[in-house]
């Protein structure tokens, strides 16, 4: 009996431990399929749809899912929603983010409920937000990467006690903070790589204290500062930092180091010797700093080294004659320095083998470009002139340090008490009672939108304290709004120019009210337009609001704007009465401070702003010819006057087809934003076959340099490489799509931009080179 017994309880057990594993299974599959719908069901993931137990799903370089018994412990999803250009592969794919019902915090509270994961790559599925903190819940996780999305903000401090992590990959995002000091807290960490971000401010002296790294890859953010002492690292092997912003001098790095790529910084002094201790180095890359001295004749003798990039620095001094180069060595470049003598005998010739850049110093050889050798004299006397003057220098500059930091008191109890003095009425007026907006923004809301603070300082600087003027001011610094100050009709009011009693300059536009808003309301709406501070924003400085005394309604409304005074951007389009016809590269930076701007008003608060009014006639370029977008986020404070005017052709054409405004809010920017490019292209006026040109799907393909020259602006022909042009005329193309679904994101746009001024940036070094080796 007692063994029947057994036998029964061990069948009861297996059974019930069995149907708890189904269940199990089940549950996680389910989470699973919950991801799919969230990241709004990717091609890659339709096999999906035919499988019950994703554990045992076929595997293919795009998607695994491996599992350990009945637990999910790898998730590897790489999608086609965006691949950034790349410069030196010279490609650039369209995608898209997720929609803007995508929640990143949801998401990553479901990848959350796979608590067994140890290796999670998710690239390239436009995943976008703030990274939220809830990703330090995967305790076990050893590999994350997360790699061409949309992610900005800070990277979340609570992932420093994942201390299971091996691999962090954060690359192509948008993360703009400072880089985490708290990496030392990973103590199995081997694999650091957050390239291609806007990270800034300096690199921590923690990193250097990270003894398990292998490899460091910050490459393409703005990390400034010095770089630290990382000679303790005695595993690492890559050190990839180029095209930052470091000024420091070369510290001490570690013996093991086999790639090291530190160009376009600000690098100073002389190459320590401590660097001929590098024997395993193989790949070096210091070009494009500020470094003086004679190269070290080790750099060519290593017997692994094979890439050496000295070029554009301050170099001087003279190769000896009897240097040995590495067998290994493929490739050397050490041109635009201050090097003089003869080029060592195995520098001085190209070969299938081996292949030397020297041109621009003043050595003794005849095939390349030299200067004279008193070219790099003088250049070198003037280099020791300045250190002399240099005792005097820092005697100023601590001058002025003492006073700028007794203005900074200055101005830290100020800003204080204007800081106090915000949030005691901002109370006042959350007391109030609430009402409704005719745009579907309550009072509520209005007064608690928030203002994605990430998003926020891609675009901060200093600008004036928004302020409440008096209608006497006003009419002060207008001369009571005389007909000399009148500028013209804006897209919504009436627009004057106005000198303030501290002499600054204006711009004022009077809004007449077509419905009534009680002061509280509209007052509501005037602070969340005037919180909108961005470098490519024509500035709200200031208010006036024209209305009863009793509160109960309001006629008028004045919003005092920054001047800005070099004239629209489609003024300078045209050479008809312009002094200065802005060229292809000025078009071009003129047009990616435009996408920043409207990056800006879509994440940079929420709810965002869109539908703003651009047009090349409300695109304003100041004293330096940086381009601010004006008449944005009016439409929250009105909407019926000049409805017609509001409404951009982009809107008209697509109403027509698709009868609904609403489904066009997300879109109709870039739509918009196609039309800027549209005139930009083609100058000032149109033709109509150049305005047709951009509606056929054969702008895409556009190769032919003369079709380009048969529709695009001459100054633009004349200014521009065929490949930068290429790029924005296919961008033209895809902005201007009838189809909504077939339009780039704004951020898309904005990539695409950088790459074409990148791709003209570099044929226009290489055209001055060119002509330089020619002279």
């Amino acid at each position: 009996m007692q063994r029947f017994l057994k036998t029964f309880v061990l069948v009861l057990v297996f059974f019930f431990r069995t149907r708890i594993t189904e269940q199990y299974t089940t549950s996680q599959t389910q989470v699973l399929k919950q991801l799919r719908n969230q990241l709004e069901f990717p091609k890659q993931l339709e096999i999906w749809n035919n499988s019950e137990d994703l554990c045992y799903s076929s595997s293919s370089p795009l998607l695994t899912v491996t599992c350990e018994g009945s637990s999910v412990t790898e998730l590897k999803i790489v999608g086609d929603k965006l691949v950034k250009p790349d410069k030196f592969n010279g490609y650039s794919v369209w995608g898209k983010t997720l929609s803007h019902a995508f929640s990143v915090d949801s998401f990553f509270a479901t990848l959350s409920r796979l608590p067994s994961l140890k290796v999670v790559i998710l690239v390239s599925l436009g995943i976008w937000g703030p990274l939220p903190d809830k990703i330090h819940r995967l305790l076990l996780l050893e590999v994350l990467d997360l790699s061409s999305n949309f992610l900005y903000g800070s990277i979340p401090p609570k992932i420093s006690t994942m201390k299971m992590l091996q691999t962090l990959t954060l690359d192509g995002n948008f993360f703009n903070e400072t880089v985490p000091d708290w990496f030392d807290l990973l103590s199995n960490l081997t694999n650091l790589s957050l390239q291609h971000n806007r990270l800034k401010g300096p690199l921590p002296l923690s990193v250097g204290r990270v003894h398990t790294l292998t490899g460091i890859s910050l490459s393409y953010n703005s990390i400034s500062g010095d770089l630290p002492d990382l000679s303790g690292l005695s595993s690492l092997e890559v050190l990839d930092m180029g095209d930052n912003k470091l000024d420091s001098e070369l510290p001490h790095m570690p013996n093991g180091l086999v790639t090291m790529l530190l160009g376009k910084n600000k690098l100073t002094g002389e190459i320590p010797a401590q660097i001929s201790k590098l024997s395993r180095l193989q790949h070096l890359d210091l070009s494009f700093n500020l470094l003086q001295g004679t190269p070290p004749v080790s750099l060519f003798e290593f017997p692994n080294i094979s890439y050496v990039n000295l070029a554009s620095n301050k170099f001087t001094g003279s190769l000896p004659v009897s240097l040995t180069c590495s067998s290994q060595l493929g490739f050397v470049d050490i041109s635009a320095n201050l090097l003089m003598g003869k080029l060592p005998s195995c520098l001085s010739s190209n070969s299938n083998k081996r292949v030397v850049k020297f041109e621009g110093n003043c050595l003794t050889v005849e095939s390349s470009y030299q200067h004279e050798a008193s070219y790099c004299k003088t250049n070198i006397k003037g280099k020791f002139s300045k250190i002399k003057n240099s005792g005097s220098l820092v005697a100023i500059i601590c001058v002025v340090a003492f006073i700028s930091m007794i203005l900074l008191v200055f101005f830290l109890v100020y800003f204080r008490r204007m800081h106090r003095r915000a949030i005691v009425e901002q109370r006042l007026l959350t007391k109030s009672t609430p009402d409704n907006s005719s745009t579907g923004l309550s009072s509520e809301l209005l007064a608690n939108a928030r203002f994605v603070s990430q998003a926020m300082k891609l675009g901060t600087h200093v600008l004036p304290t928004f302020r409440a003027f008096s209608l006497q001011d006003l009419q002060e610094a207008t001369k009571n709004f005389e007909i000399s100050s009148y500028i013209g009709e804006g897209t919504i009011g009436k627009l004057y120019k106005g000198r303030l009693e501290n002499g600054t300059l204006v711009a004022i536009r009077c809004l007449v009210l077509s419905r009534k808003y009680s002061i509280r309301n509209l007052k509501l709406r005037i602070d969340l337009l005037s919180k909108l501070r961005h470098p490519h924003l024509v500035c709200l400085i200031g208010h006036c609001i024209d209305g009863a005394a009793d509160d109960s309604s309001v006629d008028r409304v004045f919003l005092v704007y920054e001047y800005v005074p070099n004239g629209s951007f489609n003024a300078h389009l045209s050479e008809r009465g312009m002094e200065r016809v802005l060229k292809w590269q000025a078009r071009l930076s003129a047009l990616i401070g435009i996408a920043k701007a409207v990056n800006f008003l879509h994440t940079g608060v929420i709810p965002g702003f869109f539908n703003n009014q651009l047009k090349t006639r409300n695109i304003l370029l100041d004293e330096h010819l940086i381009a601010k977008v004006s008449d944005y986020g009016l439409s929250i404070i009105i909407e019926e006057i000049h409805k017609n005017e509001a409404r951009t052709e982009g809107q008209r054409i697509i109403q027509r087809k698709l009868k609904s405004l609403d489904e066009l809010l997300l879109e109709d920017d870039v739509y918009s934003f196609g039309l800027i490019l549209r005139d930009a292209l083609l100058g000032l006026p149109r033709s109509a076959k150049g305005e047709t040109f951009f509606q056929n799907e054969m702008a895409i393909s556009v190769n032919s340099m003369e079709e380009q020259r048969r529709i695009i602006d001459p100054v633009v022909v004349g200014t521009s490489s065929h490949e930068s042009l290429s790029i924005v005329i296919s961008l033209t193309s895809k902005c201007l799509s009838l189809e909504a679904s077939s339009r780039p994101s704004i951020e898309d746009v904005l990539w695409n931009l950088q790459y074409a001024a990148q791709v003209q940036a570099t044929a226009d070094r290489d055209h001055r080179s060119d002509a330089g080796s020619q002279a």
